[in-house]
């Protein structure tokens, strides 16, 4: 039942459904994995739009070390979403069923190594900041690229900014009286089960910032493998086939 459930989520054949279970984990992830970057590095890893405000305020203040670090970070996030592209491209020439799979298995063995890294490198150093933003960065915008492919740029996991723009657009039309219409208007009416989608990857990231929190302070960076094993979990059964199918090839 699990391996069904992981290929339906992260296999080649895609419906709204799938889509959406997979936007709602994968935001899940993304709140946790935020909240870790910032209990770590006061910094929003997954937040492109204030790092790269940042990187302007900091230019103007003379900050040119703040500078660089987070132009890291942004570039690290773009190789992120270039990666999934690629793997994707990769798995999509070979008919693999594992199509958007392989990137999320290399975040969850990316958590590993972030953990492995800062149970080893000194926290507080400037190496320390820089390399674990830039791992984290980059692991965001491999999940971002995933469901922005699987869905058509519909789903978005690691950020809400145009979820909640979405989300106020339908509450508007939802709140809309139609009353006074002209003839021949057609009427305003909300998308209900955008509604709903919108309101479910919402607070799927919300939650995962409030699980993350409190994982990260309870557990420290030991928090990364439950994290990592979900990402597993989610990426196994397409996997799986195709190296079953590669056995049979054999």
């Amino acid at each position: 039942m699990l391996f069904n459930y992981s290929t339906r989520l992260t296999g080649k054949s895609r419906s709204d459904e799938s889509n959406l279970a997979l936007g709602a984990w994968l935001a899940l992830v993304a709140g946790m994995v935020n909240s870790g970057g910032y209990l770590a590095f006061k910094t929003y890893t997954s937040h492109m739009t204030g790092l790269v405000s940042s990187m302007a305020d900091n230019l103007v203040l003379g900050e040119f070390n703040l500078v660089s670090g987070v132009a890291i970070a942004v570039f690290s996030f773009l190789l992120g979403a270039m990666s999934t592209a690629i793997l994707v491209s990769f798995a999509r020439r070979r008919a693999l069923e594992s199509l958007y799979a392989f990137p999320l298995l290399l975040e969850a063995m990316l958590l590993l190594v972030f953990g492995a890294m800062s149970s080893s490198v000194a926290v507080g150093s400037p190496f320390f900041w820089v390399s674990g933003v830039a791992v984290l960065a980059y692991m965001m915008g491999l999940q971002n690229a995933v469901i922005t492919k699987v869905s058509g740029a519909v789903v978005r996991t690691t950020h809400v900014t145009g979820m909640i723009t979405d989300l106020g657009i339908e509450l508007g039309k939802l709140v809309y009286r139609n009353a006074g219409a002209r003839e021949g208007q057609l009427p305003v009416f909300a998308d209900r089960r955008k509604l709903m989608a919108l309101t479910r990857l919402i607070g799927s990231f919300f939650v995962g910032g409030v699980v993350g929190a409190i994982g990260f302070l309870q557990l420290s960076v030991w928090f990364v493998l439950p994290i990592s094993a979900l990402l597993f979990l989610l990426a196994i059964g397409p996997v799986c086939r195709d190296i079953s199918a590669w056995h049979s090839q054999k």
